[in-house]
Order: C-alpha cells, then structure tokens, then sequence
C-alpha cells in the first residue's frame, strides 16, 4: 500500500473526528489552545492507536469488532449529540457559560466514538501486510491537524450563532451516528 493510499485512508478515519472538533469549536466562545490542542491530542492519539490495537488483535477478533463498532460508535455519538441537542435547549441562565474547558471524560468519550471503526482498519492492515508504524504515523498526523482546523472552523461560525450552533453540532454527532450504523448494516454503500 502506498503512501497516498494511507493518506487517503486517513483522510477518511479522521473525517468523523474533524466534524465533532468543528461541533465543539462552534460552543466555544473563546478557543482556549489547551482545548484544540488536547482536542487534537485525543483524537490524533486514538486514531492512531485504534488500528494499531486492530493489527495487533489481526484476524483473531475480527467478526467480533466488525460486528459490534457500529453500535458502539452510534451510542456514543448519539449519546453525546443528545446531550449537546438538550443543552441547546436550556435557558440561558440555566446553561453552563460557553467557553467552558472540555473534560477529560468527555475527550476520552469522543476520542473513541471517532476512532471506533479504525479497529477495523488495522486488521484489514495485519491481512495486508501494511507496515504498521507509518500507518499509524500518518492517520495520526493527519487526524491532528484535521481537527486543530475543525475546531477553529467551528469556532468561526460559533461565535455568532451560539445555541442554535450547539444544536445543529447535537445533530451533526447524531447523524454521524446514525451514518456509521447505516453503512455497517448495509443501507448505505
């Protein structure tokens, strides 16, 4: 597999982790670069590690994960839209200021609702005898820098839209979701 093939491959596992980071860059009335930063950090990290675990496992697992990543990613992420659709809701004296810093539980959630489905990756990577360390370099690599620009893309739009912002990002993570299922189960090519 060449060079271009990869960075393609990861293009495509770190398009799920570039819109949550533009979701979370649009309720953020000030983006703090700790948080983009460890934004990047999350998602780059487990995106690079989900197919390393998924080669590493290779085919011993793999009806197993193929079977279940759709679901896991579909709860979680709607999980999380939910939340961000009912807080949008919320009255604005109730609601928690904007600008907020993102928790650590809350990265870790994301990290893995985005990175899910590179388990799968890594054992079509272990069949096809990819080399692993600069796979996993640049589907990192490239998912870091993808969502440091998604954060500050949605913070952009953010600014001026506020809860109406914080609502569609609800649903964008429910639609990613409700994708990722769809497209496992066969509905969507």
């Amino acid at each position: 597999m060449g060079v271009l093939e990869l960075f393609l491959i990861a293009v495509g596992l770190s398009m799920d982790a570039f819109a949550v980071a533009v979701c979370k860059g649009l309720g953020m009335e000030k983006v703090s670069r700790r948080d983009a930063l460890a934004l990047a950090v999350f998602f780059g990290g487990f995106q690079a590690l989900m197919p390393l675990i998924g080669y590493l496992l290779g085919s011993r697992f793999a009806a197993y994960i193929e079977r279940w990543d759709h679901w896991i990613a579909f709860v979680l992420l709607a999980f999380i839209g939910g939340s961000m659709i009912r807080e949008s809701r919320e009255s604005t004296e109730e609601k928690a200021p904007r600008g907020e810093r993102v928790s650590l539980r809350e990265l870790f959630t994301l990290a893995i609702a985005t990175s899910i489905d590179a388990l799968a990756v890594g054992v079509t990577f272990a069949f096809l005898g990819v080399q692993i360390v600069p796979a996993v370099a640049l589907i990192g690599c490239t998912t870091f820098a993808l969502t440091l620009a998604g954060v500050w893309v949605g913070h952009l739009f953010g600014a001026r839209y506020k809860s109406r912002a914080e609502l569609t990002g609800g649903i964008i993570l429910v639609l990613i979701g409700v994708k990722i299922l769809l497209e496992h189960l066969g509905v969507f090519g």
